[in-house]
């Protein structure tokens, strides 16, 4: 015989060390999570639309190649090297240090052949430095 009697108390669950426990490892997680889709972005460079082409009085035209290849004032340098770079442009630049030097580089030039010339212009000493672009095809197809 059971002389018992049964009080069936309802199981208390609680939840506070349950979230403590997930607040942590969602903390942890957000401070160990890598963004990696900034290295996976597809870009399309703009087109620049320009009104009229500037004149200025003193200017170095640099053009550089899809291979890498160098070119000051529509005439082929040699080197590949920033000192190179910075000789020939010393030689262009006889107008003195507010000569602008304007990069003509092939859309299909690599990114650091742009960088050797403007490091090539530093070391000679101008600051002034542009880009020349081209017009885009909506631009140019209007009368």
């Amino acid at each position: 015989m059971n002389f018992r009697t049964t009080s069936r108390e309802e199981p208390e669950i609680n939840l506070i060390p349950f979230i403590d426990v997930l607040l942590v490892v969602l903390i942890f997680l957000m401070l160990s999570t890598t963004y990696s889709k900034f290295t996976e972005l597809q870009l399309k460079l703009p087109v620049a639309d320009v009104d009229a082409q500037r004149d200025y009085p003193k200017e170095i035209v640099v053009s550089v190649s899809s291979d890498g290849a160098y070119g000051i004032n529509a005439v082929a340098i040699g080197g590949r090297s920033p000192e190179a770079l910075a000789n020939a442009i010393l030689s262009a630049a006889k107008e003195g240090n507010d000569t602008v030097v304007i990069i003509n580089a092939d859309a299909s030039a690599k990114h650091q052949s742009v960088i050797t010339v403007m490091e090539g212009a530093r070391r000679a000493g101008l600051t002034r430095i542009t880009f020349a672009t081209q017009p885009s095809s909506a631009k140019t197809s209007q009368p």
